[in-house]
């Protein structure tokens, strides 16, 4: 038994990978990816809407992980249980999906970086970056071969260690800060100058950001996947609301603030990683050389997280008997192995098809966010079903989380709601086996929606084919 707690997650080990799959190479381009299309009240506004929605939603994990202990899947276990077997597949394959999207973009992130030191690597989807991106994916599947625990104890090292150029950039932003500079485009600007106060173009501005935010908290759900393991059931929510509450403070300063350096209509010719420049404009080279060298030490540490992540789903989901059950199967060191195995080898993959696209970055983060949309939905709306008839405050937590769920898919557009469909479309004949092996009949339900998901899938190609779709 002792052995045994000896491999269960500590509390700081929980909010480091909470924190840790937050805070991954996004941070770093969230100057860039909100400010291009908005100015400093529409990233305030758009901060609000995404703090509200996501602090429900911790509140919802919090407040699940210990009134329904034993639904240890978290993210696809709540939908299940509320759902029925569909939804629950679905939520675990659209989140493995959604992590293995997330280890693609920062596999691109990285060499980004990367390409500041050695232009071999610039643009981060050229031959030379996919050949030594793929060979740090295999590194990170022999790391955690070797088992969760010690891989959860290098990310809250690499997770300490990438919070010291934020928290640097964080000071030299409070130094540098123009409040004339702000107040320019706090409207928002055109190349012609400030715009006026319109609220149609503000809300406009607000919705653009909405995918980048949710990309920007993917992961604040890592302590609620990682709840089977924890050595304390309670310190899973805690972890989720103190890696959330902090994280959030630290983007919206970020976001906020460098609006107060670079003008807004300017902020969109910063070149990837956006805080680079931003760093550099104030201090010189040699803070895009500080904030880079931290952007690789926090890709690093985000892809290992997410590896964690991406990994684990599919490995619980099996054993839950909604996967295949070759996913479900652990090595001697606690570690799951074919699910890591499958994984890292659908990764490997959509590193290859990036040498065809030249936004791999925004592409890959877009998705990512956009086929976490439906875990994420469902999980609120099991929080609102299950409180409704035990508690007020807990049904109004749900009725949040759950609006603001629905927000943020009509928030990401036809496009990505499309393109996330295409991915879920080969869930259906997975699942239609796992169903068949266990005896479980196919409802008419779930026949309807696999006439809907198809539909939206074979549109989504002939967008795609047609040229209709914009995102790659």
């Amino acid at each position: 038994m002792g052995k045994a707690n000896d491999r269960k997650l500590s509390l700081l080990a929980l909010v480091a990978m909470v924190v840790g799959t937050m805070i991954g190479g996004g941070a770093f381009n969230l100057i860039s990816d909100m400010g291009t299309e908005a100015g400093g009240l529409a990233i305030l506004i758009g901060w609000l809407i995404t703090g509200v929605g996501m602090i429900a939603l911790g509140l919802s994990f919090q407040n699940l992980t210990s009134v329904r202990p034993k639904l240890d899947g978290g993210i696809y276990s709540y939908a299940q249980a509320g759902f029925g077997d569909y939804m629950g597949f679905n939520s675990a394959w659209g989140y493995w999906f959604s992590a293995l999207l997330g280890n693609v973009a920062y596999g691109t992130l990285l060499m980004t970086a990367l390409g500041h030191f050695l232009p071999m690597f610039k643009g981060g989807s050229n031959l030379p970056s996919i050949i030594v991106a793929s060979l740090l994916l295999w590194c990170v599947f022999l790391l955690i071969s070797r088992g969760v625990k010690n891989a959860t104890l290098i990310n809250m090292i690499v997770t300490i260690a990438k919070m010291i150029p934020l928290f640097l950039f964080l000071v030299v932003l409070v130094i540098g800060f123009n409040f004339d500079t702000f107040m320019t485009g706090f409207y928002g600007m055109t190349d012609q100058g400030p715009k006026s106060f319109d609220f149609q173009d503000i809300m406009a501005q607000v919705k653009s950001t909405m995918l980048v935010t949710v990309w920007a908290f993917l992961g604040v759900e890592g302590a609620v996947v990682f709840s089977s393991r924890a050595k304390q059931r309670r310190d899973v929510g805690k972890a989720t609301i103190i890696g959330l509450l902090g994280v959030l403070i630290i983007y919206i300063m970020i976001t906020v603030l460098a609006q107060g350096i670079i003008i807004q209509n300017q902020i969109g010719e910063l070149s990837n990683p956006s805080m680079a420049g931003v760093m550099e404009q104030v201090v010189g080279k040699w803070g895009a050389v500080v904030i880079n060298i931290g952007l690789i030490i926090s890709v690093i540490g985000a892809w290992l997280g997410w590896s964690l992540l991406a990994a684990e789903v599919p490995n619980l989901a099996a054993k839950d008997n909604i996967f295949p059950a070759w996913f479900g199967k652990d090595n001697h060191n606690h570690a799951p192995i074919h699910s890591m195995l499958i994984t890292s080898l659908i990764v490997q993959l959509f590193f290859i098809t990036l040498l065809f696209t030249d936004k791999a970055y925004n592409f890959a983060f877009s998705l990512a966010s956009s086929a976490v949309l439906l875990p994420y939905a469902f999980s609120a709306f099991y929080q609102l079903k299950s409180s409704r008839q035990h508690s007020r405050k807990q049904t109004l937590i749900g009725a949040v989380a759950s609006i603001y769920s629905i927000w943020i898919v009509y928030a990401a557009g036809l496009e990505y709601l499309l393109l996330t469909m295409i991915l879920y479309f080969p869930g259906i004949f997975v699942y239609q086996h796992v169903q068949k092996l266990h005896d479980r009949p196919i409802s008419k339900m779930d026949k309807i929606l696999f006439g809907v998901i198809t539909l939206l899938a074979l549109t989504g190609v002939y967008f795609i084919i047609s040229g209709k779709v914009s995102n790659f």
